[in-house]
């Protein structure tokens, strides 16, 4: 089954990706908002797993990695969190995102394999390089049925745009402009429109969303003007912080950005 695609046939318009970090704010909070967010609406949810070093992540990201490790997160504790989760969450696809480091540490077929039985759909790795994804972790990914997603940013070449999109059978991962994820966006809104409807005119054959400065009801429905959804990670993480009932806070977000 691939619970992306079918996401992206049942909503053609205005999906919602939520990202999350593992073990943030409590190491067992995890589930709990899984299951809230999925209740909430979020049309994907992606899991964040913490890593000391997380290039492409911003200071919110980097400071619920950094408190998740320190509440004793890791590959080994998540796996074993997400056992059982499909019998509450059957239907929204569910991704795990992180960086290459920790996945070769635990081992790249073990870990296709733990999330594989554990009912995750897709796998984001920003620092895995394409070719090395096709010449030695493709078999991998396919035998165990994880669909890579990666990641497009404005100065991304047409030709590698074309070979991604043929690669991966989940959705392509826009970065709306430069810097870190949670950022305040730089680009001239001209220039980040031009960039969005110039990957809208290729005609790719998978769906897109955009990520990276996407925090609101407003800058979500900008960028489904040019993609089919968009994601959103540091605002819902800032909404957490300091938080007691971690479920009640997912689903007031979702709801401020959907209703």
């Amino acid at each position: 089954m691939n619970r992306i695609k079918s996401a992206f046939q049942k909503k053609q318009k205005g999906l919602l990706n939520i990202y999350f970090t593992a073990g943030y704010p409590r190491l067992h909070d995890t589930v709990p908002l899984l299951q809230a967010l999925a209740t909430a609406g979020a049309d994907l949810i992606e899991i964040g797993m913490p890593f000391s070093d997380p290039l492409a992540d911003g200071p919110v990201i980097q400071a619920s990695s950094t408190a998740a490790l320190h509440n004793g997160m890791n590959m080994r504790v998540l796996f074993s969190q997400l056992q059982g989760i499909r019998e509450s969450v059957p239907d929204t696809p569910i991704l795990l995102m992180g960086y290459l480091n920790p996945v070769m540490q635990f081992g790249v077929e073990n870990f296709c394999r733990e999330a594989a039985a554990a009912g995750v759909d897709g796998v984001i790795l920003p620092d895995l390089p394409l070719d090395d994804y096709v010449q030695e972790y493709q078999d991998v990914f396919r035998r165990h049925k994880l669909r890579p997603v990666f990641l497009i940013t404005p100065q991304t070449a047409p030709e590698r745009i074309r070979r991604i999109d043929e690669l991966t059978d989940s959705f392509l991962y826009l970065v709306s402009g430069p810097g870190t994820t949670g950022g305040a966006n730089t680009q001239a809104a001209g220039v980040q429109d031009a960039y969005f409807q110039r990957i809208e005119d290729m005609k790719l054959r998978n769906p897109r969303l955009i990520g990276f400065g996407i925090g609101d009801k407003a800058s979500f429905q900008h960028a489904c003007r040019y993609a089919e959804g968009a994601i959103i990670g540091s605002a819902f993480i800032r909404a957490l912080d300091g938080v007691d009932d971690v479920p009640a806070a997912a689903q007031r977000f979702v709801q401020s950005v959907v209703a």
